[in-house]
């Protein structure tokens, strides 16, 4: 399975450009689409699974076009939008079975060994008789992906996953979706979560203001902020004015005030020591960088 994406737009009316030139190359296994709250994620999401115009561009799934052979793709694809719901009157067996029926898998007992085969895939199985009502937020998300797994699709999209559930849950979750990816499937992870990605994705892309920013591994991005992060012992009275001055990634209580971890071009304070980078770290730098060098393209048209 591969996903080809080449110059993708989407203008809305006004001349708002949620999505601008994007060029992007997805591969089997898990991948993160990584980027703050309105960065074109899911515009680009819902393009991907057929629910969304593209304004320009091309996309290329398994060799299929998204204009011509839309009906084809659909059939290869599991989607779990962000604001996913159920009928909460039927068991999650019957959300599934019904699920099942309406994708055209005809034979009740083919489709009852399906069903139970993905409960028990996601961890389900045992909870097949409660009501969706009565589904944890994380036995939710799962019975989300059992029913994107329905038809064996061969690309898996996911939409902000683990967006409110618990951090047992969200582990949970994370686990059951890197265990999907080990098989014949391609998995796209939007999220805003940078652990979702760190834990899970072995490539990733940023996306900023409509646009890619990055495109490679984990690591590659955490190399890019060697020299950026930094710890500061700050009294109480001096916290304010370094989050004015700089992203902090965290603060700590400390004895003399707090033990804070900021990201930095150059040494905030003389006594401030040197830390490596993590992959969140490395996100806030990069988002700062993008920021910085979008405001001049808007400001000088550079």
């Amino acid at each position: 399975m591969k996903v080809s994406i080449s110059r993708l737009s989407k203008r809305y009316r006004g001349g708002f450009y949620a999505l601008r030139d994007v060029d992007l190359e997805i591969s089997n296994g898990m991948f993160g689409l990584l980027g703050p709250n309105g960065a074109g994620k899911t515009t680009l999401m819902r393009i991907l699974v057929t629910l969304l115009e593209p304004s320009s561009g091309q996309v290329q799934i398994d060799g299929l076009d998204l204009r011509r052979d839309r009906a084809q793709i659909r059939h290869k694809i599991g989607y779990l939008p962000q604001d996913f719901s159920n009928f909460p009157k039927l068991a999650a067996w019957e959300y599934l079975d019904y699920v099942a029926a309406m994708a055209g898998l005809r034979n009740r007992r083919e489709r009852r060994n399906q069903v139970d085969r993905l409960l028990e895939e996601v961890g389900l199985f045992d909870v097949r008789d409660r009501l969706s009502s009565r589904l944890s937020g994380g036995m939710k998300r799962r019975l989300g992906i059992a029913q994107t797994l329905i038809g064996q699709p061969t690309l898996m999209v996911v939409d902000e996953p683990t967006v409110g559930l618990d951090p047992q849950e969200r582990l949970r979750f994370r686990n059951l979706l890197a265990d999907l990816a080990q098989g014949e499937i391609t998995i796209i992870l939007s999220t805003h979560i940078v652990g979702d990605i760190s834990s899970t994705c072995s490539d990733l892309a940023l996306l900023y203001g409509g646009k890619i920013v990055f495109k490679g591994p984990p690591h590659e991005l955490i190399e890019s902020a060697e020299g950026t992060v930094w710890k500061v012992i700050a009294p109480h009275e001096a916290l304010d004015s370094l989050k004015e001055r700089y992203p902090v990634v965290s603060t700590v209580p400390d004895a003399d005030g707090y033990e804070v971890r900021l990201v930095a071009a150059e040494s905030p304070d003389p006594t401030a020591v040197p830390l490596k980078p993590n992959l969140e770290d490395a996100y806030i730098h990069f988002m700062q960088s993008a920021g910085q060098e979008m405001d001049l393209e808007s400001t000088y048209g550079v």
